[in-house]
C-alpha cells in the first residue's frame, strides 16, 4: 500500500480543536481498529519496518521534530534594540544637525556637539537594552535540557535497537517502559500495567491507565480521551508496552501546539502603552517645532538661525532619554528579580507584570505540591482509622515491580513499617497483579500462625461488588482479624460506602477501597477468582495537596489588586477543592465542553464571575486569555506544560518555571527557578516600582518640555534676540537628562504599588496641559526681571538674559523631579532615595556654577550679579508652592497623579 493510498484511507471530515484535522482523524481511526487493521492503515507489520519503507516515509513525513521558536541571532537582537520611535526621531535630528552644523557650515563654524550628544544617547539606550535581553535569552537557552532522547524501536533488518527519536517514522514499533518519554503519538499494541502521566498536556496530576483495547466510539471522543493512544512528550510512570507510531513531528498533538505558537507575537500591554505615549509626544513635537521655527524666522528675519534653534528645540522636546530610562529601569528590575531566582527573558514583561490585574494559572505544581499524598484513611463508617492505613501499607510494601504514585504515597508513612512488623510477621507468598479490566491488585501474605492473608486494593465500584462483609472497627488498633467484629455487607452499608466515596471525590480525592480475605494454608494457586467474598476494611484517599505558601501568596496578590483565575486541564472537582483550600473564591465553574458551545460574547459575559475553568484544551486557554485582554485587562499566564504554550505566548506576561517543557520555556517571558506564587508577588511589586519610575520620567519630561515651549514661543515673539542659544539649550537639556539617570534607583509610595498600573496616554496629555504651564509662569517672571530689573533687553546684553534663564530653567526643571515623583509633600512627607537627591543637587550646583566657570565663554554664558540669586530663590520657592497647590487640586479632581 502506498503513502498516498494510506492518507486517502485515513482521511475523514471529523476535526479537533487543537490537532491537525488529518492527524486527529488518523488517531481516531487507528484507535477503533484492532492490530490486523491498523497495521494495514500504517503500512507496517509486527516485524517492524524495512529500510526501504523507512526511507519512503521519511521523505514524505520528514524528521520527527517539532517546529519551535528560538531566540533570534545576536545581530538581529542588536538591530531590534534600535527599533523605537524616539530613537528614529533622534537619528533624524542627528542627520539634520550633521547637515546644518557640519556639511553646510563654514569651516570655522563646523560643530559636532549636537551630533555627538545625540549619538551618545542613542548608543547608550539601545546597547543597554540589547545586552540585557541578549544575556537573558542566553540564560534561558542554558536552562533547556541538552540530553539527547532515544527510543527502543523494532526494525525488520536490525531487530530491536536504540535510535534518536527524531529518526522515527509512522508505522515504527516502539517499546516503552517506566521512565520513558513517549516519542510520538502512538497506538498501544500490547501493554502490562501501563500508566502514563499526561500532566504536561492536560494538567491532570494523576497518571492515566492505557491499554490495547479497541475503542468502538473513538469518533465521538476527543483524541485526548482515547485510552489506547499515547501522546508525544508524555511519560510512562509504570508498566511496559509495545506501541506503534501513528503521527510524528508537527502532526502530533505536541507538534500542532508548537506550530500554532511560532511567528510574530501579539502586542502586549507594554508595547501598546509605550507606543501611544511615544506618538503623543511626537505629535506634540511635530506641532510645536514648526511653530517655533516660524515665529523666530518671521520675528528676527534670520531663517538659518531660526532653523538651528528649531532643531535644538526639537532635541529639547524629544524625551531622548525615554528609551534609556525605560531600559535602565527594566534592566534594574530584571537584576533585582534575578536575585529572587527569576530569569527575565523579555524586559517589557517587567512592566507588564506590574500592570497585570488578572493572573491565569494552572493548578498542578503552582497551587499544589505536584506530589500525590495519602490524605485520608477511613473505616467503613467514614472515621479516620489507623488500621486501614496498616492494611494499605502491607499491600503497597509487598507488591513487586515499580510502585505507582499512589503506592509511593502510602509507603511514605514509614512509621507504619515498624508498627506492623511488615517483614517479620508477614511473608509475601503470591501476588495477583493489576490489570486494566479489573482495576485492582492483590498480594497474598503468610502470617506467623501459618494462615494466608489476601489484601486487595482497587477502584470503589469494582471492589464493592467483591465484598460480602465489612469490619466493624474495634478499639485495639492491632492488625489481628480476630479482634474486630465482621458484619455482613447489607444494602444500607453499601449506600453508606458509596455516599462516603462520593463525598471524598467531591473533596477532590482519588479514592480506593482496601479489602482482605483470610484462608487456611493452601497451595499457591491464587488467581483472579480468589478476589471474592472479601471483608471490606475501609477507604484510602489521595490528593495532590495545596502548597502551604499558596494561600498567603494569593492573599498578597489579592491585596495588590490581582484577580486569580485557575485554567486547568484537570477536572473541576479536584480544582474546586484546591481553590477552596488556598482562598480563591469559587464563584462559578466553566468546563471546556461548555465553552465549546459559547460565542465570544457569551463567554466574555461569563468570565467576570468565573474563577475556575476546568477540562480546558490549549486553544481554549488561549481563547480565554485573548477575551480577557479584549476587555482591557492586562493578563498574566503561569504554566509549565505543553498545553500551556499557546496561552503563555498570547498573555501580556507569560510565566513559566525551569522544570517546564522546553516549548513552555520558549513561549514564556519570565522563568521562575522556583514554582512559587510568593516569588511572583515580589515580581508584581518590582514591576510596579519599575513602571512608576518610568511614568515619573515621562510626566516630568513631558510637562517640563511643554512648559518650555510656551516660554520659548512667548520669548521668541517679544525678544529682539533668541531667548537661549542652541548650544545653551542642548547643554541645559543634557544636564537635565543626566539628573534623570538616577530615577531607576528611586522608590515608589506604597499607595502606588497597591493597585495595578497601566499606560494612560490621555492621563499624560492631561498632566502636560495642567502641570506644564506652571513653569512658564515663572519663566515669564524671570524674563520680566532680567528684561526690566537687570536691563538685559538688547542684543548686546543677550548673554546676561540667556544666563539668567539658563540657571532658572535648569533649576526649576530639576526641582520638578522632587515635586512630581510623589503625590505627597516632597522633603516633608516623602523623600527621594539618596542617588536621586545627590544627582539632582549636583546638577543644580553645576548649572549655577557654569556661568562663572572657564566653560562660560564657549557656551556664551556670562557671570550673573549676586542680586540675581534672591530673585531666583523667590521664584523657585513660589514655583514649588504653586506646583504643590495645583498638584493637590489635580489629585482631587482626577483621582490620579502618577
Amino acid at each position: 500500500m502506498t503513502i498516498k493510498n494510506i492518507t486517502a484511507k485515513i482521511t475523514a471530515p471529523k476535526s479537533s480543536n487543537d490537532f491537525d484535522e488529518q492527524a486527529a482523524t488518523k488517531l481516531r481511526n487507528v484507535s477503533k481498529e484492532d492490530s490486523t487493521s491498523f497495521f494495514a492503515m500504517l503500512d507496517s507489520n509486527d516485524q517492524g519496518l524495512s529500510v526501504t519503507n523507512i526511507a519512503e516515509k521519511r521523505k514524505h513525513y520528514g524528521l520527527n521534530e517539532i517546529q519551535h521558536e528560538k531566540a533570534p541571532a545576536w545581530y538581529i537582537q542588536l538591530f531590534q534594540a534600535f527599533v523605537n520611535p524616539f530613537i528614529a526621531v533622534l537619528i533624524v535630528l542627528a542627520i539634520v544637525s550633521f547637515i546644518t552644523d557640519v556639511l553646510m557650515a563654514d569651516a570655522a563654524d563646523k560643530s559636532y556637539k549636537t551630533v555627538i550628544v545625540v549619538g551618545v544617547m542613542i548608543s547608550l539606550s539601545s546597547l543597554l537594552r540589547f545586552w540585557q535581553e541578549y544575556t537573558s535569552n542566553r540564560a534561558a537557552e542554558e536552562l533547556k535540557s541538552m540530553v539527547k532522547t532515544t527510543a527502543t524501536v523494532l526494525r525488520k533488518d536490525a531487530g530491536k535497537k536504540e535510535i534518536d527519536i527524531k529518526d522515527l517514522v509512522p508505522g515504527d514499533i516502539v517499546y516503552l517502559s517506566a521512565g520513558d518519554m513517549i516519542p510520538a503519538d502512538c497506538r498501544v499494541m500490547q501493554s502490562k500495567d501501563l500508566f502514563v502521566s499526561q500532566a504536561m498536556l492536560t494538567g491532570e496530576s494523576l497518571p492515566l491507565e492505557k491499554s490495547e483495547m479497541a475503542i468502538a466510539d473513538a469518533h465521538d471522543k476527543s483524541p485526548l480521551e482515547l485510552d489506547n493512544i499515547c501522546f508525544m512528550g508524555t511519560n510512562v510512570v509504570s508498566g511496559a508496552a509495545a506501541v506503534i507510531v501513528v503521527t510524528t513531528g508537527n502532526l502530533t498533538y505536541f507538534g500542532s501546539i508548537g506550530k500554532a505558537i511560532t511567528g510574530k507575537r501579539a502586542e502586549t500591554s507594554f508595547d501598546k502603552g509605550v507606543n501611544k505615549v511615544s506618538w503623543l509626544l511626537i505629535r506634540f513635537m511635530l506641532v510645536m517645532v514648526p511653530l517655533v521655527f516660524l515665529v523666530n524666522g518671521l520675528s528676527k528675519g534670520n531663517w538659518f538661525e531660526a532653523l538651528l534653534f528649531a532643531i535644538s528645540v526639537a532635541v529639547g522636546l524629544t524625551p531622548e532619554m525615554l528609551p534609556m530610562i525605560v531600559t535602565a529601569n527594566l534592566a534594574k528590575g530584571a537584576k533585582n528579580m534575578s536575585k529572587r531566582k527569576v530569569i527575565v527573558k523579555r524586559l517589557n514583561a517587567i512592566q507588564n507584570i506590574g500592570a497585570m490585574d488578572i493572573l491565569c494559572t494552572d493548578k498542578t505544581g503552582t497551587l499544589t505540591m505536584d506530589k500525590i499524598v495519602l490524605e485520608r484513611h477511613l473505616n467503613v463508617f467514614g472515621d479516620e482509622d489507623d488500621e486501614v492505613m496498616k492494611w494499605a501499607y502491607l499491600n503497597s510494601f509487598h507488591q513487586t515491580g515499580l510502585k505507582n504514585l499512589l503506592d509511593v504515597a502510602v509507603l511514605e508513612h514509614a512509621e507504619i513499617h515498624s508498627c506492623v512488623n511488615a517483614e517479620e510477621h508477614f511473608v509475601k507468598i503470591d501476588e495477583i497483579p493489576f490489570d486494566f479490566q479489573r482495576r485492582r491488585m492483590s498480594v497474598i501474605l503468610e502470617e506467623k500462625n501459618g494462615k494466608h492473608l489476601l489484601i486487595c486494593k482497587g477502584a470503589v465500584e469494582e471492589m464493592l461488588e467483591l465484598c460480602t462483609h465489612a469490619f466493624d472497627p474495634g478499639e485495639d488498633k492491632q492488625l489481628h482479624i480476630e479482634n474486630d467484629k465482621i458484619v455482613p455487607m447489607d444494602a444500607a452499608m453499601r449506600k453508606k460506602i458509596l455516599d462516603t466515596s462520593r463525598k471524598l471525590n467531591e473533596e477532590g480525592l482519588r479514592v480506593l477501597l482496601i479489602a482482605i480475605k483470610e484462608d487456611e494454608k493452601r497451595p499457591l494457586t491464587y488467581a483472579v477468582a480468589d478476589e471474592s467474598n472479601m471483608v471490606l476494611t475501609g477507604f484510602i484517599g489521595f490528593l495532590d495537596p495545596a502548597k502551604p505558601s499558596a494561600k498567603p501568596a494569593i492573599e498578597g496578590l489579592h491585596k495588590l489588586g490581582v484577580e486569580i483565575k485557575v485554567l486547568t486541564g484537570d477536572n473541576e472537582i479536584v480544582t474546586r477543592k484546591i481553590c477552596k483550600d488556598v482562598g480563591i473564591p469559587v464563584q462559578h465553574i466553566l468546563l471546556g465542553k461548555d465553552i465549546e458551545h459559547l460565542t465570544d460574547e457569551e463567554l466574555t459575559a461569563k468570565l467576570d464571575e468565573t474563577s475556575i475553568l476546568a477540562k480546558l484544551s490549549p486553544i481554549q486557554k488561549s481563547r480565554i486569555v485573548k477575551l480577557l485582554q479584549a476587555q482591557g485587562h492586562t493578563v498574566g499566564f503561569m504554566g509549565d506544560g505543553i498545553n500551556d504554550a499557546a496561552a503563555l505566548r498570547d498573555a501580556d506576561v507569560g510565566i513559566s518555571v525551569d522544570t517546564a517543557v522546553d516549548i513552555a520555556k520558549e513561549s514564556a517571558d519570565i522563568i521562575l527557578l522556583e514554582k512559587d506564587l510568593m516569588v511572583l508577588r515580589k515580581g508584581v511589586i518590582y514591576g510596579r516600582r519599575t513602571f512608576g519610575n518610568i511614568i515619573k520620567y515621562i510626566k516630568m519630561t513631558a510637562s517640563s518640555n511643554y512648559g518650555n515651549m510656551f516660554s520659548m514661543l512667548g520669548a521668541s515673539a517679544f525678544l529682539p534676540f533668541l531667548p537661549m542659544l542652541p548650544i545653551q539649550l542642548l547643554v541645559q537639556n543634557l544636564l537635565y537628562d543626566i539628573s534623570q539617570v538616577s530615577i531607576p534607583w528611586d522608590s515608589m509610595d506604597e499607595d502606588f504599588i497597591e493597585k495595578p498600573q497601566k499606560w494612560d496616554a490621555r492621563g499624560i496629555s492631561k498632566f502636560m496641559l495642567y502641570i506644564g504651564p506652571i513653569s512658564s509662569i515663572f519663566d515669564y517672571a524671570t524674563f520680566f526681571i532680567m528684561f526690566y530689573f537687570f536691563k538685559a533687553n538688547s542684543p548686546a546684553h543677550q548673554s546676561l538674559f540667556q544666563s539668567g534663564w539658563f540657571i532658572e530653567g535648569l533649576l526649576s526643571q530639576t526641582l520638578i523631579v522632587h515635586m512630581i515623583r510623589t503625590r505627597k509633600i516632597p522633603f516633608i512627607q516623602s523623600w527621594a532615595t539618596a542617588p536621586v537627591v545627590a544627582l539632582t543637587s549636583a546638577i543644580m550646583l553645576i548649572g549655577i556654577a557654569l556661568p562663572f566657570s572657564p566653560l562660560a565663554p564657549a557656551l556664551k554664558l556670562t557671570a550673573l550679579p549676586l542680586s540675581y540669586f534672591p530673585w531666583l530663590v523667590g521664584i523657585l520657592l513660589s514655583y514649588c508652592l504653586l506646583t504643590q497647590l495645583i498638584k493637590n487640586w489635580f489629585i482631587n479632581k482626577f483621582q490620579q497623579w502618577l
